[in-house]
């Protein structure tokens, strides 16, 4: 083996670059494709290695958001534990540099992408029901559409995504916000176990058992390891009531109110996302409504009242609903970044914040792309959110719900990024403002990981675990191989 990889990484100094991008090229490209063929000599035949311009390579490379694609040397698709554990010391010992892809759908450049060497997940798509334990174990490289859409004819379901196309990987191990969190709280709060190769390429199962790892992988995202697969505890699941309505701009303080009053109905079926967006020159409101059974409550009542432009609420399966939320083309759509604002109530100036924001924003901006959406999502969720699991890196604190607040700007020109970016942070930092002159106590609320737009401070988003989830990463990550990677790093 070890002949045959030295002649392989000698060959490549003589073959062609496999239409390796120009940035690609100055950047060692040699030695990452040595690295690359070092891969492809070590793994078993349940996993490949990809070169451009193979119609695998550009699957594998590619995100939701074309703001969030880079051209890696070569993709990797390992179809076993055992070859992400050969990777990674092939990577680790090369100091070469890497990405993890489980769905795509981060918008962070650089996260889940590389000019190394990338890994897709891809082939750990298996979703397999236990029905005696009450589990269900999902491959990392499924999409939660996917993983609904095995569930429904079993009659359980996992906490899991809101809409179309979001990543099981990249959702869980930032924390996870689903419609049924007002039930049974985050994602994390209803893992079981993991399967995860560590740094070192041991191959392990991490359960509550093993305390530091347990709370880093809590939230702490790809700082302990590759996970390749996630045990969850499945709940009983059966037809929801759920759907889109579109209500015009006249409407907003009609909304406003019904949003105020929906936050003092305790019923945890019940989610509502209220999305205050500006494009094309106008300003919309769109609103997701979802009930845990096949008709509501009289939770919605307020809502329901006000006259709409479109829409429909029915009575539906709950993949069927998700698979309703297809925005996005699959792969290299718009540019978008997210961004959070968390608040810990939606009251009168909080709302009317959100709304002179995204006006304000998606006017400035429209006038530099005219294919410019600015998005403000509201989320109130119950005042339990954070109280059905234990200490966990995200949230830093259980002891008060904090409403997340997606922020989003879609753009086509990337010689925009900045001023998107620029104006995201802008968003962040008023509505932060408004809520502490508001009277609430949001000098510590935590941005919700996986909103957190680049270059977010460590602390602003698990606060005081910073340090314990440092020392976790330096006892299991010495050598630092996952700093080879995207992300936020501890």
């Amino acid at each position: 083996m070890a002949l045959t990889t030295l002649l392989l990484c000698v060959f490549s100094l003589i073959l062609p670059s496999h239409g390796l991008p120009e940035a690609v090229e100055n950047h060692n490209s040699s030695d990452l494709l040595c690295t690359c063929n070092k891969i492809a000599a070590a793994i078993s035949g349940a996993s490949q290695v990809f070169f451009p311009p193979a119609p695998e390579y550009s699957f594998d490379i590619e995100h939701a958001y074309s703001s969030s694609n880079e051209a890696s040397a070569c993709s990797v698709e390992p179809g076993s534990a055992e070859d992400v554990s050969e990777i990674l010391r092939i990577l680790g010992s090369t100091r070469t540099p890497f990405a993890v892809k489980g769905g795509g759908h981060t918008t962070n450049p650089g996260f889940s992408s590389t000019r190394g060497v990338h890994i897709a997940m891809s082939r750990f798509n298996e979703t397999k029901v236990n029905s005696m334990s009450g589990t269900v174990e999902v491959g990392a490289g499924l999409t939660w559409d996917q993983v609904y859409e095995v569930l429904e004819p079993t009659g359980v379901n996992v906490v899991g995504g809101r809409v179309f196309g979001v990543g099981v990987a990249g959702l869980t191990l930032g924390g996870g916000l689903s419609y049924l969190s007002n039930q049974y709280g985050l994602t994390v709060d209803n893992v079981a176990g993991y399967e995860l190769v560590l740094p070192n390429g041991t191959v392990t199962i991490v359960t509550s058992d093993d305390d530091d790892l347990w709370f880093g992988l809590r939230g702490g995202l790809n700082n302990f390891g590759i996970v390749t697969k996630f045990i969850f505890q499945t709940h009983p699941q059966g037809d929801i009531w759920a759907g889109i309505v579109y209500y015009a701009e006249n409407e907003l303080d009609a909304i406003k109110e019904a949003v105020i009053n929906f936050q003092q109905k305790n019923d945890t079926k019940a989610s509502i996302i209220v999305n205050l967006a500006y494009s094309s020159d106008q300003f919309l409101i769109l609103v997701y409504y979802f009930y845990d059974a096949p008709t509501p409550s009289q939770v919605f009542e307020d809502f329901l009242a006000i006259p709409a432009t479109e829409g429909n609420v029915s009575t539906t399966s709950f993949s069927d609903f998700v698979k309703s939320l297809n925005f996005q083309p699959v792969f290299n759509g718009p540019r978008t970044f997210y961004g959070g604002a968390p608040v810990t109530q939606y009251s009168h100036a909080i709302f009317d914040a959100f709304v002179n924001q995204t006006k304000f924003w998606g006017a400035h901006l429209s006038t530099l792309d005219k294919n410019v959406t600015v998005i403000s999502s509201l989320e109130p969720f119950d005042k339990g959110l954070f109280s059905h699991g234990g200490r966990s890196a995200y949230p830093p604190d259980r002891s008060h719900a904090v409403l997340p607040t997606s922020l989003a700007v879609q753009w086509s020109s990337a010689s925009l990024d900045e001023t998107m970016a620029f104006a995201l942070r802008n968003i962040s930092n008023t509505i932060h403002a408004t809520a502490l002159a508001d009277g609430q106590n949001v000098s510590h609320a935590a941005v919700y990981v996986n909103y957190a737009l680049f270059g977010t401070p460590l602390k602003d988003m698990y606060g005081g675990n910073v340090e314990r989830l440092r020392q976790i990463r330096a006892a299991i990550d010495p050598e630092d191989v996952m700093g080879l990677t995207g992300g936020w790093k501890f």
